[in-house]
This record gives C-alpha cells, structure tokens and sequence, in this order.
C-alpha cells in the first residue's frame, strides 16, 4: 500500500470518526419537534408540519430512524437471549434511553461494513488485490464489527469505576441527612441535588420509581442491578434489612459509609503496588534502550573511527 493510500484511510477513517462522535451524542431530554412548534409559536409565524420536520437537524431527521430500522432488521436474526443481554449492558453502562438495542446492532453493522468498505475502496485505488489484501479486509470487518462492543464495555468500566469512588462521599451525605431528622427517600433527593454524576442518577431514577408507585426495596434492587457492583448490594440488603427489622437506619448508614471509605482505600493501595509493575514494560522497551545508545554510543563511534575490530 502506498503513502497515499496510507493517507486516503487515515481521512476517511478521521471523518467517520468525526461522523459518529456527532451522531452517538445525547439527545436532549425534550422533544425536538415540539421545541421547533414552541419556537415558531413565540416567532409568531405559521409553518407546516412538513416545514418543521424538514427543518430539525439531519442526524434526527435521517440517520436515527435509518439506523432504528436497519437495527429492526438485523434483530430478525438475532437471538432473543441476545437481545435482552444488549439491553442489560447498555442499562449496566448508563447509556442514553435512545440508544435502543435495535440502534447498537445497526452500529456494530455500520461499523464493520463500513472498516470493510473503506479498507476494499483503498486496495482497489492502489490496485493491490491478493490474498493478503482480501485477509486484511476480513480481519477489517471483524474488527469494526467488535468495535461498539468495545466501546461499551469501556465506557462500563468507567461507570463502575466513578461509581465506587464516589459511594463514600454520597453515603457521608446520606448518614448526615437521615441523622438530622430527614427520610430516607428525602436524603437520596439531597444527594441528587449535590451531585450531578453516575451515582446521582442512578439513586434519582430509583426515586422516579419509588414516586411512580413502586416499593422502595423493589426500586434499591433493580438499582443495583443496573449498576452490577457488590458494594451497592451489600449496601441495598442493608438499607432493606434496616427497614424491615427495623434498625436504626443512621447507623446502618454509617457502617456502610466507613466500610465504603476502606475499601476505597485499599483500592488505591492495590493501584499503587500495580504501579511499578506497569511501569516496568515501557521502560524495558522505550527507556532503557535509549540510555544504553546514549551511554554506549560514543564509544561504539570512537571505536568504528580507529578500526580496532573492524
């Protein structure tokens, strides 16, 4: 292949990148149509419905419904279990509501077709078609396909992450809350007002059920579901055991937010004896062989200048 190619892949792939940080972003919480409607109400002006419609963005207009239907499609002929696993995942990952499972399985189409496509136009510019080329889109395709899921499992690993480091900090809140005389449901609103983060909206969404006319231990439970982390069970079974023994919920809190706070420091402890461990890799690799040319390339020159074994 050569450098322009080499150069035709690395713009192509760039504004597909680009393409799809634009289109995977969040929606807003409001109604994009019934914004343009309140929009030209206070304009005062008379447009049609098509009109609106022809006026919201493209992404909403085109590439969500052609994705939602080409996600339709593909979920023909994937499993069931399959599915409901998507849906899981992406509940565990806090993805936005409209980032259906029918959407994700569009992308992870778009993604490999598209590696695919754009590695076949490339070798059909150049003209260099083997063997080789055709495993080398494969493997393209492949790789773009796997891609989402990659993705995914990464931003659900820092969802985890900021998840746990901001538990204790949160149950602080909540024990000071309960201790000065507030419930338990007011003290879980007290921290979603403090706190705009991954724990934030978790216990806010659980109070939107809670409101809706769900029990509160049925609403803490699939909580921690979502969130999949053994420190929100332990501390959902016992917010739930405080409440039906009838323990005095500040304390129970309390033991929660120092078992919390522990843990959260053992964990840095454990990064910090990881540490030298990764460190040493890169400086096998990169730094060390530096300073051997530095140390030893004088005299491997002085050497070379003299003739003596040469």
């Amino acid at each position: 292949m050569t450098w322009l190619g080499l150069l035709i892949v690395l713009l192509i792939v760039g504004g597909a990148a680009a393409l799809v940080f634009v289109g995977l972003r969040e929606r807003q919480n409001s109604d994009p149509l019934a914004s343009r409607l309140a929009e030209y109400a206070a304009r005062g002006e008379v447009a049609s419905l098509e009109e609106i419609e022809l006026s919201q963005p493209f992404m909403e207009r085109v590439v969500y419904p052609a994705a939602r239907r080409f996600g339709e499609i593909a979920q023909r002929f994937t499993p069931a279990q399959a599915i409901i696993e998507t849906r899981r995942r992406l509940e565990m990952a806090g993805a936005p509501r409209w980032l259906e499972p029918t959407v994700f399985l569009a992308s992870r189409f778009v993604f490999g077709l598209g590696l695919g496509g754009l590695m076949f136009l490339v070798y059909s510019i150049s003209g260099d078609f083997s063997l080789t080329s055709v495993l080398v889109i494969l493997a393209t395709t492949v790789v773009g396909f796997f891609i989402p899921n990659l993705l995914l499992d990464s931003r659900l690993t820092r969802r985890k992450r900021a998840v746990l480091n901001s538990m204790p900090d949160a149950l602080d809140l909540l024990t000071i809350s309960v201790e000065a005389g507030l419930g338990f449901d007011a003290a879980l609103k007290k921290v979603t007002e403090k706190w705009d983060n991954d724990l934030s909206h978790a216990f806010a969404r659980a109070l939107q059920e809670i409101q809706l006319g769900k029990l509160r231990r049925e609403a803490l439970r699939d909580m921690a579901s979502r969130l999949n982390l053994p420190e929100m069970d332990s501390f959902v079974a016992a917010v739930i055991q405080s409440e039906q023994l009838g323990v005095s919920m500040s304390r129970v809190l309390r033991v929660q937010s120092d078992s919390m706070r522990i843990k959260r420091r053992q964990r840095a402890e454990e990064r910090a004896q990881q540490a030298p461990v990764k460190m040493l890799l890169p400086m096998v690799t990169l730094i060390l062989p530096t300073i051997f040319i530095l140390l030893m390339g004088p005299a491997v020159l002085q050497v070379m200048r003299s003739g003596i074994g040469f």
